[in-house]
């Protein structure tokens, strides 16, 4: 298998793609009334940071924003080795009644959603909560879907998508590795 990598979306067309998805997190919800924008720790949160800002600018509201880390809820943990490193859940405010977004950059076997919401319930019971991911590359293992997706690519067997931000990366891109781009 080659390890190649092809650009699927370069800095411009992540931030459209951001823009576009943060404008339709709005209308799924019919604006902005009691919503949370809740990050997938690590590129999930930066996301939904850049979604938040676009609803600031265009809306003129500042959604609260949290992250979640779902190490320890993840089904396979104990794969992961012994000391898995675990990141920051932020949660500050009550989620009851509220309509959560759960935000991730790439939706695969659906696992790490089903470890989201496994948390989620921990901190209370959200009137609603939708699924907004930057892409959606195929290849579920579990009934889930998202509410707002940005692109949808077929990804070969064995090939991974990585997405880039700048905040971790030092730039924003979407990648294709280890295959041909589909």
């Amino acid at each position: 298998m080659s390890s190649s990598s092809t650009t699927v979306l370069n800095a411009q067309a992540v931030a459209r793609t951001v823009r576009r998805m943060a404008e339709e997190v709005v209308e799924l919800f019919d604006g902005t009334t009691d919503l949370i924008l809740v990050g997938i720790q690590r590129r999930g949160v930066q996301l939904a940071d850049r979604m938040a800002a676009v609803i600031e600018s265009t809306e003129g509201v500042r959604v609260p924003r949290g992250a979640l880390d779902i190490t320890l809820y993840r089904d396979d943990l104990q794969t992961v080795g012994p000391r898995p490193v675990v990141g920051k859940t932020h949660l500050p405010w009550a989620i009851d009644g509220k309509r959560l977004v759960i935000v991730d950059d790439v939706l695969y076997t659906g696992r790490t959603i089903r470890a989201a919401l496994d948390e989620l319930a921990d901190f209370g019971r959200p009137a609603r909560i939708a699924l907004a991911v930057l892409v959606d590359r195929g290849g579920r293992e579990l009934p889930i879907h998202a509410d707002v997706v940005g692109k949808r690519f077929e990804v070969p067997e064995g090939s991974r998508v990585d997405v880039l931000v700048s905040e971790l990366d030092g730039e924003d891109a979407v990648m294709l590795v280890g295959g041909a781009k589909g």
